[in-house]
């Protein structure tokens, strides 16, 4: 079977790929903040930053690719939110009433770019 490499798919039609990026960030955003409401339990903060963990490993891997066509100060800006967000997330777990507000912050910022 032929797998498709994320840059052919955003090379043939780069508006669908935004758009599932954009997808997968608002289920992340919609995610967390279930995990922040009071009533949330630690099933739900797990969720919440599994999902968001793996985005950001996905996405990394893409912009560490040398055939991603942002520029490269771009890449490397986005580099690292992805991977101060996938600490912060790791804090989220470790300390039960550590806030989620700064990473629905930054995700919602990220996600609101990809329009």
């Amino acid at each position: 079977m032929y797998q498709f490499s994320y840059a052919e798919i955003l090379e043939d039609a780069p508006e669908i790929g935004r758009e599932r990026e954009r997808a997968a960030f608002d289920r992340a955003i919609d995610l967390m903040k279930i995990a922040q409401r009071s009533d949330a339990s630690r099933a739900d903060r797990e969720t919440a930053v599994s999902f968001l963990q793996n985005l950001w490993v996905v996405l990394i891997d893409d912009l560490r690719n040398a055939e991603n066509a942002l520029p490269e100060t771009l890449r490397a800006d986005l580099v690292s939110i992805g991977l101060w967000s996938m600490r912060e997330a790791g804090e989220v777990l470790r300390t039960p009433e550590h806030s989620l507000a700064a990473l629905i912050e930054v995700n919602t910022s990220i996600r609101d770019g990809l329009r």
